[in-house]
């Protein structure tokens, strides 16, 4: 039976990965660097906090216990001096912002967010100082997937000798990251979760009644966060545009006003979801030629391809005629 640590109690359903990290911290074998990889939405950044907190306990790793009070408040709203966490950032007028700073102060995003070399550089000027509270700092690159190429490579020299830190990069996979880094960390796997998990993070949540919603379960595929993040989209979809997508279109000029209709309403993540759900439900009309369609679209989008063209061509090859 997988022994419950009090540090990691918000952490469901990764009893491998809890284990794997308890053990570092028990036997005072923490690395210089830790790759948390798997799905999105699995408790990979939850992981990270409580992972950070038990590092940054004062006057040395947690062995074990209750952590102070407030410590662990103080790591997940990034409030203390040894603690750096680095996400992908927009450029927006020479000025980097979040994807929560973007969406806030409504700046038009064409292109997606990076960890930027001047991210890197700004990691560096922190590491170059020696802890304030704790016994090392600690750094988080979250989503480090997204780092260009520049950083990538500046962040291996750091790598190789963080100092008195720890670095923890968070990816969806190995496969995501240069393999030079990837060398460079201890591996920490994260697993989809299953059914039950999913269900209790869910509820704990306040989102109980996705229960009733087993399309969207079925598209989160084991990952919390993409269960929630598939009903906020559902929610924020119209209505009207969800009726008509229902079912294929009966005419070209069907076909041709709806994927307008996409193209104005939708933006491409949007779209992109879109697809997910729709896959989902032709797969339960037994439609496989459909979802291989929407397949095709899914890689054209991806490519840049323009949009409306996109689905134009899409829901073109999907037009059902009416029966005489």
């Amino acid at each position: 039976m997988t022994q419950f640590h009090p540090a990691f109690a918000d952490l469901v359903g990764q009893p491998q990965a809890v284990e794997l990290l308890v053990r570092a911290i028990a036997h005072q074998r923490i690395a210089p660097a830790y790759l948390f990889f798997g799905a999105p939405g699995i408790g990979k950044r939850l992981a990270a906090q409580c992972f950070a907190a038990c590092l940054l306990v004062p006057g040395g790793e947690w062995q074990g216990g209750l952590l102070p009070p407030g410590l662990q408040q103080r790591v997940r709203q990034g409030n203390h001096p040894d603690l750096l966490w680095v996400e992908p950032t927009y450029l927006h007028q020479g000025q980097r912002y979040t994807a929560a700073e973007a969406e806030e102060k409504g700046l038009k995003r064409r292109s997606p967010p990076l960890i930027r070399l001047e991210q890197i550089r700004d990691l560096t000027r922190f590491l170059s100082r020696p802890p304030l509270e704790a016994s090392r700092s600690v750094v988080v690159l979250d989503q480090a997937e997204t780092m260009a190429e520049a950083a990538a490579n500046a962040l291996l020299k750091t790598l190789e000798e963080p100092g008195q830190a720890t670095l923890i990069l968070i990816a969806p996979s190995l496969d995501a990251l240069l393999p030079t880094l990837v060398s460079r960390c201890q591996r920490i796997p994260f697993r989809r979760l299953n059914p039950a998990d999913l269900t209790t993070v869910l509820a704990a949540q306040g989102h109980g009644e996705m229960g009733n919603h087993p399309d969207l379960l079925a598209i989160a595929a084991g990952s919390p966060g993409e269960a929630i993040a598939s009903w906020q989209r559902l929610q924020s979809m119209p209505a009207d545009l969800m009726a008509a997508l229902s079912q294929p279109p009966q005419s070209l000029r069907g076909a041709l006003e709806l994927a307008q209709t996409v193209t104005q309403s939708l933006d491409t993540e949007a779209q992109l979801w879109l697809i997910d759900y729709l896959q989902h439900q032709y797969w339960q009309q037994q439609r496989a030629d459909w979802v291989q369609q929407l397949e095709t679209a899914r890689r054209h989008l991806l490519r840049y391809v323009q949009p409306r063209l996109v689905w134009e061509v899409t829901l073109m090859n999907l037009i059902q005629p009416t029966s005489a």
